[in-house]
Order: structure tokens, then sequence, then C-alpha cells
């Protein structure tokens, strides 16, 4: 599978922490940016898309960054793979019921889809054994965010919290 990144229109699921910073790293690649969010971002320099399907008719690649909720489960379904087609690509670094795992498996079998960088499962750590056969995917043990900084930040943030906490003061982050 050989795929060039730079040029690309890549539709980001979640434009939250997350999804900003992969979105800063695709511009860098010259990638057109687009996005759903729960709400629209006034301050976001991309276009919005109030669906998922009309991103993913607008999209090369879909980036899945946001949270797992009743709205979002199974958010990537036949439909969304139907119309991001043939020469679509899904990265996943949100998480793994994001995407209903059984139609993307049949979509990438069949050749209905370019391909897949999938860093969560559905049903962890069961990975589909179908996906283990294709060299259109890309497999990671839900890792993409470990680092040492990532590991500083998380550090910091708890103790920015405890202070906080401890001194009656509004906490950095609720999660």
């Amino acid at each position: 599978m050989v795929l060039s990144l730079g040029g690309k229109r890549v539709g980001i699921v979640g434009l939250g922490n997350i999804g900003s910073q992969v979105a800063k790293r695709l511009t860098a690649f010259g990638c057109e940016i687009a996005y759903i969010s729960r709400k629209e971002k006034p301050s976001a320099p991309f276009p919005y898309y109030s669906t998922i399907l009309d991103l993913a008719a607008n999209s090369d690649i879909l980036v899945l960054c946001c949270a797992l909720t009743d709205d979002t489960h199974h958010i990537i379904n036949r439909d969304v793979m139907t119309v991001l087609g043939k020469h679509g690509v899904i990265i996943n670094v949100g998480r793994g019921a994001l995407i209903d795992e059984k139609e993307l498996v049949q979509f990438l079998v069949g050749g209905d889809l370019h391909g897949a960088g999938l860093d969560v499962f559905e049903d962890e750590p069961n990975v589909p054994k179908e996906l283990f056969d294709l060299d259109n995917v890309v497999l990671s043990p839900h890792v993409a965010a470990t680092t040492p900084e990532s590991f500083q930040m998380l550090e910091d943030l708890v103790v920015s919290n405890l202070k906080a906490f401890f001194t009656n003061k509004p906490l950095s982050a609720l999660v």
C-alpha cells in the first residue's frame, strides 16, 4: 500500500486537544483539514461539517480522535465507509468502538477501502484475525500516546489538579 500524505484531504473526527494537535501536524504536510466535533469551533481555521457523511464525502483520510459516547459509538459504519470509498483511509487513535469493526474488516478484505491504521480495537486486546493478513492495515497495541513527554504532561496535570484541589481553586482539567 503506497500512499502519499501530502495534499490529502483529511477529515478529523473530534477537534479537541488531540485532534487539534493532529491537525497542526498534518497542515505541515500540506494536507487540507476539515473536521466534525460536538460543536463548531469558531477559532478553528478549518471547514466544519455538521455530519460525518458530509465529512467523509469530502475527505481522503478520516482520523478519529473523539471520545466514545452513545452518539459516537460506531460513528464509522457501513454508510461512512461507502462514502469514503475505495481510495479512503481510516486512522483510529480514539476508541475501538468508534468503528463498526466487522464492517471495517469486510471493507478492507473486499478492497472497498484503501487502508486503515488502528491503535485501538473494539474488543481489546482482541484484534480481528483477518486484519493480520492484510498489507493495507497498520496495527499498534494502543500505544499511540505512550511517550515520555505524554507521561510527563500527565504527571504535571495531576500535580496541578492536586494543588488546585487543596487550595480550593478550579481544577486544570476535570478528567
